[in-house]
């Protein structure tokens, strides 16, 4: 057991899962942030895992923030590093043992990733799979279909949070999550700021989670409904919060006057409509984004 790393589980009607999270956690301090589930979550957990630190919120504060939440609280009990955890998800055998080790030695990686697989084992998670076959992440691939000696770390500039550990200095350094992001993106953003100031981002090979997920169905929101209009808001988030890139939000107003203007011209008046609540969204958050990348590119323990 590693006392000075605290395992950070963000609930929200975790029912289905929240035994086999637990559980796979025994070894390790736990603290639970539940986003008030309306099912029997809490108290399930305060029956049956009396020695979990559970902190309940009295609303949904999205996942970052409720990570936020657990953090400072770990951070003030004296933690070293971090592991967020997901509900779905579950350490596998000494998991969390391996990814102390290798930060403990490696201090340039602020965030460590085990592999995610699926919750029969028998494949990759596919949302983790499709972050690995990218070209940036190196050889991944290449190594474990040739046979070839696997690296002992592959850099990435993105993993997806769902098994994060922390370093104290990652958190210090870069702070927690950003309150840009209710839920979806973050993991984005925070990743892009870790990369700003210059730590490292890994994943290692041999050592898994399961990520308890490949048979929910995610339904896609019809074109210009509000759930369209919401991921255009949360992807133009991730994009111009980005702190190694230039804002270009400027330069993209101007361009969607433009077409909102040639629609015009061409009587096009339904599609000019439909823009214009994309123009809408971007004049909306164009201040949030200023004051999330003036903070963002200072180094501090922001938003914790």
């Amino acid at each position: 057991m590693f006392k000075s790393t605290f395992i950070i589980i963000v609930t929200y009607n975790g029912m289905t899962w929240i035994k086999k999270c637990l559980d796979s956690c025994a070894n390790y301090p736990v603290i639970v942030v539940d986003n008030a589930s309306t099912d029997q979550t809490i108290s399930f957990i305060e029956s049956y895992y009396p020695e979990i630190i559970l902190l309940k919120q009295p609303t949904n504060l999205g996942f970052g923030q409720a990570n936020n939440v657990g953090i400072r609280y770990a951070l003030d009990l004296g933690a070293e590093h971090v592991f967020l955890l997901n509900q779905d998800a579950y350490l596998v055998d000494d998991v969390l043992g391996k990814l102390i080790d290798f930060q403990e030695k490696n201090s340039s990686y602020g965030i460590i990733s085990p592999i995610h697989i699926t919750g029969d084992k028998n494949k990759l998670d596919k949302n983790f799979s499709n972050v690995m076959l990218k070209e940036d992440s190196g050889q991944f691939y290449s190594d474990f279909v040739l046979s070839n000696t696997l690296a002992s770390v592959y850099d990435v500039p993105f993993v997806n949070a769902a098994a994060w550990l922390i370093s104290k200095n990652c958190l210090e350094t870069v702070g927690g999550f950003d309150p840009l992001f209710f839920h979806y993106g973050e993991d984005d953003n925070y990743c892009q700021r870790t990369r700003y100031h210059d730590l490292k981002i890994g994943v290692l090979p041999n050592c898994y989670i399961i990520h308890d997920r490949e048979h929910r169905e995610i339904e896609q929101p019809k074109v210009f409904s509000d759930s369209y209009y919401k991921n255009i808001e949360k992807s133009y988030k991730v994009r111009f919060s980005d702190v190694t890139r230039p804002n270009s939000i400027a330069k993209t107003i101007r361009n969607l006057k433009k077409i909102i203007l040639k629609l015009q011209l061409q009587t096009k008046f339904k599609r000019a409509k439909q823009w214009k609540q994309e123009l809408e969204i971007l004049r909306n958050i164009a201040p949030l984004i200023k004051n999330s990348r003036d903070q963002n590119v200072q180094k501090g323990p922001h938003n914790l």
